[in-house]
């Protein structure tokens, strides 16, 4: 009989029955206390206000017993024996001791083993001031050794990957790094290898560590033995200061601890969030703090500059002549000195183009250059002349701010917040929304997107825990994904014919036929068919069914998915959809009317006219364009069924860089070339900014403003501001309050919590989320609107686990707690009734999709092409970043070894991948996952010196449904 065998039938000798509430009472210490049915003792245990140390437990995580730190004595037939707490679960009757003396003796052994080998490099670890091993020897240790041999001594550190560094000798063989890589993760690229004292973790010759997870191995290891290289050596705990906060690199909204030192960040750290992120993170999130600060790059040798006196505006210097102290990030003037030539990765003052170049000028003379351009646009070809594209990056208060802007000062609703690559904004808000827990919790998981590991990352493995227990996966997909090998069926489809799949699935006879029409044939069997029609028989009408739906491909119309998902609710009455739209406030950015046909709270542009026009005075009359047509109006085309418009002359930038955004380089690169005025609001430097923007208005970023974010099921949760913005850059609400009073007008706003408390009275979805309930216990995870007034309250929260999350707990117990408040304010309610009764939300699937999409046939020479994400891509927030730069993965074009061998090609062959737009020369890589008839290349990835950063967007032309290449040999 094993171990674990034993220790279950002692466990069950012990637990014959529970309560009737599912409830289990045992003895611990001398009390009574109650564990819930299958709960762990050690978590029981610590629930009940009694702490056992260990080092391999996490609770997120199976148990192991492996350290033998957890040991406690159980009462059993045999009498008292010790046991390890976290691995067996407290059973009626049980009779527990972490106290004895048998229990002091027994964590004195353990901790006097660990350190026998372990370095007193306390000094210099990283870990040192938050480490469990020091802690818990402090507490629970022997004092004194009788170890006199000497110690290991090993290289140091060994780079495991890019991020992570291995310092051997301090390892205690927890394997809580190896446990995380290969159970959560889905990827063991780690391990253990050797024997007795040369045990150590490994990577596999063949196979680096190039996990997108590799950070969550250096927050949750209990010593110093795994380290992270952006910090490393940085600073030390007692430094640091803290916020909790929401991390906004992707639309899922992990809860993150933001600690800084001297007005610069130095990590982020996962806070466990349980109905959103666990506590894990991806690399990007955890690192591309490193774009936040705007570290200097040296551009060249300084040369000695002179400063006119009529150049100088209000303080000595402009912020371009001036390069901050590592410490101060440029923004106390006595901390700067004169510089040459240098590249900063932030934009830190407001500049207005003259005679072709961008100058320093003051933020008074930038936002009157700004409103003339704007107020000339709009006189001349009406408040449809002006149109605003951005505002994924925003909070939700300074989306509303620019909403309010946009549509009811200037007049316009051109404006769009998804740059072409996203869905119908009617069709995301109003389908029933999924939660993340539903979606995990649901009998059956159907996703129509990209591959979620590189777009949504946390959510990949939310979703892959529910997939590897008892959830079955049906798969819609046009490569395969992290998530294809744990799938029941995953149906490849080619671009365009996503909707037959989702009419087939749900047994379309017709549409099955169809998809087989192709030259090349179907692209599954029909045992896949099958399979995949089983599984959602069993759940009529979609019951408990949850559809993740986002955009699959880039290169191919949002009205094809769009489709698709219609199709599948439809069929699907019943079931639930979580949109995966990637963009970090995406959600929060179409909620507040960034979008055409949206007004604040979820609400057409028609049911909320007299609602908005009592608190606004007025809003347009017809729903404006979206970001292509925008595009296509500046080029002074218009596009198939665009809404008529007068001609966009001028264009507000909202963080956006539509020559990398958007799908269509040509179409882009056409609008900015015509000419017309344009205003770049944003923090950091990019193509449409440098070369087109005729003023640009620096604003802050992430962790420099407060605020609330909007994740994929509707959460909203606090932003805390961690840093002053560089320079002179402002919050993104207060450039839109005094960029209305340079048009005349007043917006209202003077402060963030006018922000929220008009935002809790107008915007219906919103209603009554004030600033009481954002930082009361019912919103401590966050909290879904619209509110029901059923919320639970908390009043349960638990402390942050110091060995589970090493860090957070220990700067929080120096005095910077990460829960930071902004305020009150009075409830919403008491303003809502002047603005009469709330307009409905919006529901169902919105107004396209009246007649199918006319896909074109495919011929037998032709390719479709698939562009999907990568995590590592040329985004800001990685090129920013100088530890995630070098992960950036070479642009490949994949296909079918079928298609290859067609051309003569093979894998590493430069191949010339041409389209009625542009073409690329780039090496060929042969992947059976990829359906014949099917060229995929990623979606903003450089392609080489020769093009642009995003070399695929050159091929893609996004007037039409799908985009045809031809493969051709060089």
């Amino acid at each position: 009989m094993t171990d674990t065998a034993k220790t279950r039938e002692v466990t069950d000798a012990l637990a014959p029955d529970t309560h009737d509430d599912g409830t289990n009472t045992f003895t611990l210490d001398g009390r009574t206390v109650t564990a819930k049915k299958g709960e762990l003792l050690i978590a029981a245990a610590e629930r009940a206000g009694t702490y056992i140390p260990r080092f391999c437990y996490h609770p997120r995580m199976e148990p192991v017993g492996m350290c033998r730190m957890c040991l406690v004595e159980v009462e059993g037939p045999r009498g008292a024996t010790l046991q390890p707490a976290c691995f067996i679960e407290a059973g009626e009757g049980m009779v527990v001791d972490t106290t004895s003396e048998k229990v002091k003796k027994a964590q004195d052994g353990v901790l006097e083993f660990l350190l026998a080998n372990h370095p007193l490099d306390c000094p210099v670890c990283d870990k040192g001031g938050e480490c469990p091993l020091q802690d818990q020897t402090l507490a629970y240790g022997p004092g004194e050794t009788r170890f006199i041999e000497e110690k290991r001594h090993f290289e140091k550190p060994i780079a495991i990957s890019d991020l992570v560094l291995l310092d051997r000798e301090r390892c205690i063989q927890c394997a809580r790094c190896t446990r995380f890589a290969s159970d959560v993760a889905g990827e063991a690229q780690i391990d253990f290898a050797g024997r007795g004292e040369n045990v150590e973790v490994a990577t596999f010759p063949t196979e680096p560590f190039s996990s997108y997870f590799s950070g969550n191995t250096v927050q949750i290891c209990p010593v110093g033995a795994l380290t992270a290289t952006p910090y490393r050596f940085t600073a030390r705990p007692w430094d640091l200061d803290q916020v909790e906060s929401t991390c906004t690199a992707c639309s899922v909204g992990c809860r993150v601890a933001v600690q800084s030192s001297q007005n610069r960040l130095t990590r982020l750290l996962g806070i466990d969030s349980e109905p959103v992120n666990h506590g894990w993170l991806c690399d990007k999130g955890r690192f591309s703090f490193e774009s936040v600060n705007g570290d200097e790059v040296d551009n060249g040798p300084e040369q000695p500059t002179e400063v006119a006196d009529e150049a100088v505006d209000v303080v000595p210097a402009t912020a371009s002549q001036v390069v901050s102290l590592g410490a101060s990030r440029g923004q106390f003037l006595g901390e700067a000195r004169e510089t040459g030539r240098f590249e900063h990765g932030r934009l830190v003052e407001p500049r207005v183009r003259k005679n072709g170049e961008l100058v320093p000028v003051s933020w008074g003379e930038a936002l009157a250059a700004a409103a003339a351009g704007l107020a000339a646009a709009k006189s001349e070809g009406g408040a449809g002349a002006v149109a605003l594209i951005g505002g994924a990056r925003l909070t939700n208060e300074a989306a509303y701010a620019w909403a309010k802007l946009a549509k009811a000062v200037i007049g316009t609703d051109s404006v769009d917040a998804q740059l072409g690559d996203g869905l119908p904004a009617d069709l995301v808000l109003g389908l029933p929304r999924a939660t993340i827990d539903e979606a995990c919790a649901a009998p059956v998981l159907v996703t129509l997107a990209g591959d979620l590991r590189e777009e949504l990352p946390v959510l990949f493995l939310r979703l892959r825990e529910a997939v590897v227990g008892a959830t079955q996966l049906l798969e819609i997909a046009p490569a395969p994904t992290a998530l294809t090998a744990l799938a029941v069926s995953s149906l490849r489809v080619r671009p365009g014919e996503a909707p037959l799949m989702a009419r087939a699935l749900t047994g379309d006879a017709g549409a099955t036929t169809a998809l087989g029409t192709h030259p090349e044939g179907a692209t599954f069997t029909q045992d896949q068919m099958e399979a995949a029609r089983g599984v959602l028989a069993a759940h009529p009408d979609g019951e408990g069914v949850v559809v993740v739906a986002g955009r699959p491909s880039y290169a191919e119309s949002g009205e094809v998915a769009a489709e698709a998902v219609r199709a599948l609710a439809a069929a699907l009455p019943k079931a639930t959809f979580l949109p995966a739209l990637r963009r970090g406030n995406v959600f929060g950015a179409l909620d507040m009317g960034l979008a055409p046909g949206i007004l604040p709270g979820r609400v057409s542009l028609d049911a909320g006219r007299q609602r908005f026009t009592a608190a606004w005075g007025s809003v347009p009359a017809a729903a404006g364009l979206s970001t292509a047509d925008i595009l296509a109006s500046m080029a002074g085309e218009t596009n198939e069924g665009a809404p008529t418009s007068a001609a966009v002359r001028a264009l507000i930038l909202l963080g956006a860089d539509p020559l990398d955004d958007f799908p269509d380089r040509a179409a882009a690169d056409k609008a900015f070339k015509a000419g017309h005025f344009v205003v770049a609001v944003t923090g950091h430097p990019s193509e449409s900014v440098d070369v087109h923007a005729d003023v640009v208005l620096p604003c802050a970023v992430a962790h420099e403003r407060g605020g609330t974010t909007t994740n994929i099921e509707g959460r909203v949760s606090r932003l805390g501001p961690k840093l002053s913005a560089p320079g002179f850059a402002w919050p993104d609400w207060m450039i839109a309050a005094e960029l209305a009073d340079a048009l005349g007008s007043d917006l209202g706003l003077a402060s963030d919590n006018d922000l929220s408390d008009e935002l809790a009275r107008t915007a219906p979805a919103y209603a009554g989320l004030t600033q009481q309930v954002l930082h009361s216990d019912v919103a401590h995870d966050g909290i879904l609107v619209p509110l029901t007034g059923n919320e639970d309250h908390r009043d349960d929260v638990s402390p942050i686990d110091p060995v589970a999350l090493p860090g957070v707990e220990s700067v929080e117990r120096q005095g910077a707690p990460p829960r930071v408040g902004t305020g009150a304010s009075e409830p919403a309610s008491e303003y809502v009734a002047d603005l009469g009764s709330p307009p409905p939300l919006l529901a169902g699937t919105g107004t396209g999709g009246a007649q199918p999409l006319q896909i074109p046939k495919a011929d037998s020479y032709s390719l479709r092409l698939v562009s999907g994400r990568r995590l590592y891509d040329a985004g800001s927030s990685v090129t920013g970043s100088p530890s995630l730069t070098p992960l950036v993965p070479t642009l490949v074009a994949r296909a079918n070894p079928y298609d290859l061998d067609r051309l003569g090609a093979h894998s590493g062959d430069r191949v010339k991948v041409r389209s009625a737009r542009g073409e690329l020369i780039l090496a060929a890589e042969s992947d059976e996952g990829v359906a014949r008839g099917v060229v995929a290349i990623d979606f903003n990835v450089p392609g080489g010196e020769s093009v642009p950063p995003n070399a695929v967007a050159t091929l893609i032309d996004s007037r039409q449904l799908v985009t045809d290449v031809r493969l051709e040999s060089v």
